[in-house]
C-alpha cells in the first residue's frame, strides 16, 4: 500500500477517467476483454474480484484500511491510500466508498452461445441508461434467469453507474453483445420470445404459462420495442391503470422475470 497526499498524482491518473477513458466503444464491444471498468464500495469490489476479475489499481481509504485492500494487493493491484478529500476530487464521487478499484474487463460469452445455453434469457433493445441496465440486471440475476442480451445501443452492464444500482450482481449474471438483435431473435427458433409493450391488445403477463425455454424483451421507455423485434415476438403487457401509460424498464423487468419465471 502506498500512501498518497496530491490528488495529481499521474499514478491515479486513471481514476480520474470518464467511462468512455476506461473503456472505449470498441472495447465494449471486444468479447475477449478490453478496456478497464470502476467497481466502487466494498460489496462491488468484493464481488468483482470473487467473480475473477483481474483487478488493476484500487485507491482506499488511509484511515480506515478496509480488509479487502491485502486481497487486492495479492492479486496484484497497485494499492495507494489517501483521507477522503483527496480520494473525493480524484474520483469525482460525491459520495468517498472506502474503496474503489479499477478492474480488467473480462471476456464474455458470445451473443449465439449465450442464447443457445440459458434457458431463460432477459433481452434487452434501445435501454441506454446505465442506471436502468444496472436494476434490469440486478432483477434478472435475483429472480433465476441465466443470463442477458443487449443490442449495441443499450448502455453497458460494466459502466460505473449500472455497476452501483446492480450492486455487482453483473458478476454472477453473464452477459453477451449484439450487433444485430434481429439476427439473434431470428436464431431463437427453439424458445418462446415475450416481448414487453403496453398495446392492450397483447396477452396479459398474468394469464401466460410460460414455454420451457424463453426470453423476455425489453425495450427503451421512450420508444419501446422497434417494429423488427416486435414482429418477431409474442407481446404480452403488464396491466396498468389507465392514467399511466408504462413502467420504468428496471421495473417492468422485474415483474416480467417474477411472472415469466416459474
Amino acid at each position: 500500500m502506498v500512501r498518497v497526499g496530491d490528488p495529481g498524482d499521474d499514478r491515479l491518473v486513471e481514476f480520474r477517467l470518464n467511462e468512455r477513458g476506461l473503456a472505449s466503444r470498441a472495447d465494449k464491444r471486444d468479447d475477449a476483454g478490453a478496456g478497464l471498468f470502476l467497481a466502487e464500495g466494498d460489496l462491488v469490489v468484493e464481488r468483482a474480484l470473487a467473480a475473477g476479475c483481474r483487478p488493476f489499481k484500487a485507491l482506499i481509504d488511509a484511515e480506515r484500511v478496509p480488509s479487502i485492500a491485502d486481497e487486492l494487493f495479492a492479486a496484484g493491484a497497485e494499492v495507494y491510500a489517501g483521507v477522503d478529500e483527496m480520494r473525493r476530487y480524484v474520483t469525482g464521487l460525491g459520495m468517498t466508498h472506502p474503496v474503489v478499484a479499477l478492474f480488467h474487463r473480462p471476456p464474455r460469452p458470445a451473443a449465439t452461445d449465450l442464447a443457445a445455453t440459458a434457458d431463460r434469457l432477459v433481452v434487452v433493445e434501445g435501454v441506454d441508461n446505465p442506471s436502468n441496465v444496472g436494476g434490469i440486471v440486478r432483477n434478472a440475476a435475483g429472480l433465476g434467469w441465466q443470463g442477458i442480451v443487449l443490442d449495441h445501443t443499450s448502455a453497458d452492464p460494466l459502466a460505473r453507474r449500472s455497476l452501483r444500482v446492480a450492486m455487482g450482481t453483473a458478476f454472477a449474471l453473464p452477459h453477451a453483445r449484439t450487433s444485430d438483435l434481429t439476427e439473434l431473435l431470428a436464431g431463437m427458433s427453439d424458445r418462446t420470445l415475450y416481448a414487453l409493450t403496453p398495446d392492450p391488445a397483447a396477452a396479459d403477463i398474468r394469464d401466460v404459462v410460460p414455454a420451457p425455454r424463453r426470453a423476455v424483451i425489453i425495450g427503451s421507455e421512450r420508444s419501446g420495442l422497434s417494429d423488427a423485434v416486435l414482429a418477431m415476438t409474442t407481446p404480452v403487457r403488464i396491466p396498468m391503470q389507465a392514467e399511466v401509460d408504462s413502467l420504468n424498464a428496471a421495473a417492468a423487468a422485474a415483474i416480467a422475470c417474477y411472472a415469466l419465471g416459474a
